[in-house]
């Protein structure tokens, strides 16, 4: 899946999950948004904890459906920062190459 389309759906479900909790818990937008967030990233700190039938089975379909996204979300932006740092290695090593053998011709002169 393409990291912006990824991105998208992890704003979505962040912004989903935050309205959610506002309206069903009555929580303040922070909270909604912070318990959205620390329940997606498994953190769980617990301070925050739905009381009502439907923010209960809210956050169990939220978790089952959020987690998939924020995995995939952590491993396409993952894979994207590794390949990254890959290439620019690369061409610091090509560059050092050209620079080397730049030099061996300079001294064969």
């Amino acid at each position: 899946m393409r990291a912006r389309t990824l991105l998208a759906l992890l704003v979505a479900v962040i912004a989903g999950g935050t309205v959610f909790f506002r309206m069903v818990e009555g929580w303040s937008w922070l909270d909604s948004y912070f318990f959205t967030v620390v329940t997606l990233s498994t953190v769980g700190y617990g301070n925050l904890v739905p009381v009502t039938t439907a923010g209960k089975i809210g956050t169990t379909v939220f978790i089952l459906a959020g987690l998939g996204i924020f995995a995939a979300a952590i491993q396409r932006f993952g894979f994207l920062a590794i390949a990254r740092h890959r290439r620019e290695t690369e061409t610091e090593a090509e560059t050092e190459a050209r620079h080397a053998r730049a030099a061996q011709r300079s001294k064969k002169k």
